[in-house]
């Protein structure tokens, strides 16, 4: 019988870029990260929102972030940022797809053409731009992870969303793709799939709405925390989660599971 082997659960010491990390999941990831001792980049669109963030986590006793400001739907700020946080950091280790936002639009609406024009090039084109940029230095790593954050309407669909909707199926087709493709070079990519979660997203939704939809959906009868996502994510970042890849994981409060 072969020895046990002990497996790492620690991210100590990797990089790890955070996209969309200004607020909601994003910024639980930034933060759960660097508490964790990895060294954070901390991307969004508006630099100032993600100073905060860097702000925060140094407040808290952990200086291991520093902020860069990153359109997902500019190529070449993609670009230069993958290159600047390489030369800072010194490497690149974990890539989370976290960026998005939520723009209802129906398909007979004026709106929905831009709708789905700026959800598949922030939600599907970004993402897939950014490992572009990131994999040659994923590729020197001895446990690179890729996660992206895609939705339970990745694995379902809601009226009024289909832009939104599509971009996240599409991220989850991604994900298992590049799994197969990147597999054989010990590169993981998984999604991870939140349901109703307190975000920035959901918060326009009155609390009694919330309430009533997570009591009638979900197991937990509650809508769910960014902690909790973050928390799935940094699971299949570390580096005993060697043998998961190609996955989609719910984390929805039981709501899939549900069936009245």
């Amino acid at each position: 019988m072969e020895a046990y082997q002990h497996l790492s659960r620690s991210i100590q010491g990797r990089t790890a870029l955070v996209t969309g990390a200004a607020s909601g999941m994003g910024r639980a990831t930034a933060h759960l990260f660097a508490r964790e001792g990895a060294h954070v980049a901390v991307t969004d669109l508006d630099l100032e929102a993600c100073q905060s963030v860097v702000d925060e986590i140094e407040a808290a006793g952990f200086a291991t972030a520093k902020a860069w400001a990153m359109d997902m739907s500019d190529a070449a700020m993609i670009k230069a940022c993958v290159g600047d946080i390489v030369a800072h950091f010194g490497g690149l280790d974990i890539v989370v797809n976290n960026a998005g936002f939520s723009m209802v639009a129906k398909i007979d609406e004026d709106a929905y053409p831009q709708a789905w024009e700026k959800s598949l090039a922030v939600m599907l084109e970004g993402p897939q731009l950014l490992i572009r940029q990131a994999l040659p230095h994923l590729q020197k790593s001895d446990a690179a992870r890729i996660v992206n954050i895609s939705s339970t309407e990745g694995l379902g669909g809601s009226a009024g969303s289909s832009p939104y909707t599509a971009a996240k199926h599409g991220l989850i087709g991604l994900t298992k793709s590049l799994a197969v493709e990147l597999g054989k070079q010990g590169i993981t990519v998984n999604a991870v799939c939140p349901g109703p979660i307190h975000t920035g997203i959901t918060q326009p939704i009155p609390d009694e709405h919330k309430a009533t939809f997570a009591h009638r959906r979900t197991a937990l009868r509650r809508y769910g925390r960014p902690e909790e996502v973050a928390n799935m994510t940094l699971s299949l970042c570390l580096p005993a989660s060697s043998y998961v890849t190609g996955v989609a994981i719910p984390v929805d409060g039981g709501m899939r599971a549900r069936n009245n």
